[in-house]
């Protein structure tokens, strides 16, 4: 399964937040095996959103979206994706009054721009929130997933952990994603390329980045879904390969050994 995370917020295109659901997602799907294709920040702009979910729903089985549930006019995220989806916007009266208890317990009464959040598609699962107003919302058409979680990462963490993952673990294959690190010292980033670029090419079905990190650069090699037993029999070609090569440095262009464990992205 691929996926696709959308991350809904105009106060994300400044530089004053940055998008770290995005992160946690990401590493949450891909233990499960769900290859992230694409990230996406969007502005709360009703045309931008709908393009944007449009887009992914055409690429992908699966779409996250973080943001844009809660009660004020810019938070567009409900009412866009029941639009795309020619779904009917129904209130949901078990979840008004949750909101109510929520303002009573605080001893306010609550504005009545809050009952835009009791509002729930047509066919989507309610996903609770007992740590903020905005329920969350699981939605299936025509074969794809979309699913929408609030902004704050309190409350989309465990959203995600106690009701998101048990459905996915239920669609999800046996197969998983892993990758591996080759860290270099003493080289530069060019240099590393044109070393080691004879090896990792012959492995097509391998994902691999040199990134350039403080004194030293990191040679990461990671398999798109597969099997461990394949996983683990490619892994050690490619490591004897990448090993008989690095060998034939210099003594000024040393090769850090691999870690020794698998690691589940």
């Amino acid at each position: 399964m691929k996926a696709e995370i959308i991350a809904v917020g105009s106060e994300l295109l400044t530089p004053d937040r940055m998008d770290t659901n995005s992160l946690f997602l990401t590493e949450e799907l891909n233990k499960l095996g769900i290859e992230v294709v694409r990230k996406s920040i969007v502005g709360d702009n009703r045309d931008y959103l709908s393009a944007a979910f449009k887009e992914a729903l055409e690429r992908v089985e699966l779409v996250i979206a973080s943001g844009g549930l809660g009660p004020t006019e810019d938070d567009l995220t409900r009412e866009t994706v029941a639009d795309l989806l020619s779904r009917k916007l129904h209130l949901n009266q078990e979840i008004l009054r949750y909101i109510e208890g929520r303002f009573r317990q605080l001893g306010r009464e609550m504005p009545a721009v809050n009952v835009r959040q009791a509002m729930v598609p047509e066919g989507a699962e309610i996903l609770e929130n007992p740590r903020g107003s905005a329920p969350g919302l699981w939605l299936e058409d025509a074969g794809r997933f979309i699913v929408l979680l609030p902004g704050p990462p309190r409350e989309l963490k465990p959203m995600y952990q106690e009701q998101i993952l048990p459905r996915l673990q239920r669609r999800s294959s046996s197969i998983r994603m892993f990758h591996r690190e080759l860290r270099v010292a003493g080289m530069g980033e060019s240099s590393v390329e044109q070393r080691i670029k004879p090896i990792y090419t012959r492995y097509a079905e391998v994902n691999t980045t040199i990134l350039a990190a403080p004194e030293r650069f990191r040679f990461i090699c990671g398999f798109g879904p597969t099997t461990r037993r394949t996983r683990k029999k490619r892994w050690t070609k490619l490591y004897r390969d990448s090993r008989s090569h690095w060998q034939t440095a210099s003594s000024r262009e040393t090769a850090l050994p691999w870690r020794k464990s698998w690691r589940a992205c």
